[in-house]
């Protein structure tokens, strides 16, 4: 009778495979697991349109968190501009959607040295073609303040109720970004490719007239 064992170097190569292969998955594991830690936790976590006065309005709630370079930007004096769009469009089986309705509004935060306060300005138009204005500014003691007023958007008129037909089927577009072309030139250079400047919230959902909310 014959017996044959696994020559030794079989037995190695074998078990220098699985460690390879053990090293490759810990590798994976932990090169995911620092880019979800790496990601910010931004979202639009509530949006809804309803019909007031003849007119489209738009009410989001977002969830921000800057990232620390963005906060030490702010703290150097450089203001940062935000800006949220809205697009409609009417929904065609024969042809490509058709958009009836685009607007939107900016948001500029920034840092007073001499207060030690921040300050959001807001503003914005119902329609592309028409210049920023600003409606609204507002300071506050507290840089967490400020993002928390950032974060809500409250009966913007975006368009007008005729803009839209009763029972066609409309989709509705959100984004809320920073505006990093609104930078300081240099400073625009020096943050090329940085994921933590690439703040940009989208939502894309049927668009849903509701009722006007009764008001206090």
């Amino acid at each position: 009778m014959v017996f044959s064992t696994p020559c030794c170097s079989e037995v190695n190569s074998n078990n220098g495979s699985a460690l390879r292969r053990f090293w490759r998955k810990a590798w994976a594991v932990l090169v995911l697991g620092w880019l979800i830690s790496g990601t910010q936790a931004a979202e639009v976590t509530s949006l809804r349109t309803e019909r007031i006065d003849e007119g489209i309005y738009l009410s989001a709630n977002l969830q921000l968190e800057l990232p620390q370079v963005i906060e030490d930007a702010l703290l150097k004096g450089i203001a940062l501009i935000f800006v949220a769009e809205v697009e409609v469009f009417r929904e065609r089986w024969y042809w490509t959607d058709k958009r009836v309705v685009q607007a939107s509004r900016s948001m500029r935060l920034a840092y007073q040295p001499l207060t030690r306060r921040w300050r959001l300005s807001q503003g914005g138009g119902e329609a592309a073609n028409q210049p920023t204005r600003v409606s609204l500014a507002q300071t506050f003691d507290s840089l967490a303040d400020a993002v928390n007023a950032l974060e809500g958007i409250a009966r913007w008129r975006i368009a007008e109720a005729s803009d839209i037909e009763a029972g066609a089927p409309y989709l509705l577009s959100f984004r809320f970004r920073l505006d990093a072309g609104q930078l300081p030139r240099p400073f625009q250079i020096g943050i090329a490719g940085q994921r933590d400047w690439q703040l940009n919230l989208e939502r894309r959902q049927p668009l849903k007239l509701a009722p006007p909310e009764a008001r206090p």
